[in-house]
């Protein structure tokens, strides 16, 4: 029942993701990982290659996807630990989220355009590889290509410790809702994933619930919890000593398997290294495996 886990790993089939899943894995040795999660955003890309090179590093990789969700008019991100990587459900939805992520994108991208930024959809394109666009990527390319040109504008997300979150900090000012560059959701409802999941093997937990673009308050839970929702990322890089605190009490009130990941992404996070989330042991990977067998 001992052991360090994180359930919330990125590799680089997410378009903002440093390292292969050979990488993780060689990490996760090094760190004394007993289990991780490679849970890259809308796309199970990192299998089998992930858990083949589990198996020889001795390191349990729990495949798990992280979903790009909407609920009540907000971004939720759902983490499927124990997903069937394989299962032509879960190969469906992956595709038609994928496909939203494109379209939102594209569309956030026209915005910029609109609005003077130096960006081309070809660009962000060839930054995203084959996956789908985040809009942290397309702030990345944006970025970088002001800082190579040295243009006017933009020192506040390029000097001092904002640089460390710029590509946060220009999604916040342009892409959340009610920003210049903010476009509809597209993402699929929440709730009608949870409804899915049976037919995925997925044990569903909500990825870091106090994010600011989340904002989970006891209601929510409660409404996902009838849905199907089974436990919640409590140990989080998002949240600070009194949010995983709160988030700890309302998981074991509404009987919610509390988790622990640290949304590693690499150089995009320079602010959470790999295995900066501490608190995460092998008794949440057991109490989750019990609530897929129910």
């Amino acid at each position: 029942m001992d052991g360090r886990i994180d359930l919330h790993i990125h590799s680089d089939r997410s378009s903002d993701g440093d390292f292969p899943p050979s990488k993780i894995i060689s990490l996760a040795k090094e760190e004394g990982f007993k289990a991780i999660s490679v849970a890259d955003h809308d796309t199970v890309a990192a299998y089998p290659e992930a858990l083949d090179r589990g198996r020889e590093a001795g390191v349990e990789v729990i495949p798990s996807v992280e979903l790009t969700t909407v609920f009540e008019s907000r971004e939720f991100h759902l983490l499927l630990p124990f997903v069937d990587w394989r299962s032509p459900v879960l190969r469906s939805l992956v595709s038609d989220v994928a496909e939203r992520r494109r379209m939102e994108a594209g569309e956030r991208v026209e915005k910029l355009q609109e609005m003077g930024y130096d960006i081309r959809w070809d660009e962000v394109l060839k930054a995203s590889g084959p996956f789908p666009p985040l809009g942290v990527t397309i702030a990345q390319v944006v970025l970088d290509k002001a800082e190579k040109k040295g243009l006017p504008g933009f020192e506040k997300y390029l000097t001092g410790e904002s640089r460390m979150f710029a590509p946060y900090h220009f999604y916040r000012d342009h892409f959340m809702e009610g920003k210049p560059a903010s476009v509809p959701r597209r993402n699929v409802e929440l709730v009608d994933v949870l409804k899915m999941l049976a037919e995925t093997g997925g044990v569903p937990v909500l990825a870091h619930p106090g994010a600011e673009f989340q904002r989970v308050d006891r209601k929510d839970l409660v409404r996902l919890k009838e849905c199907g929702l089974m436990g919640i990322e409590v140990y989080s890089t998002y949240h600070d000593d009194e949010q995983k605190q709160h988030y700890l009490d309302l998981a074991e009130e509404l009987d919610l398997v509390p988790t622990a990941g640290s949304d590693f992404h690499g150089s995009i996070k320079p602010h959470v290294p790999f295995g900066k989330v501490k608190e995460g042991r092998y008794w949440m990977v057991e109490e989750l495996k019990k609530r897929r067998t129910q």
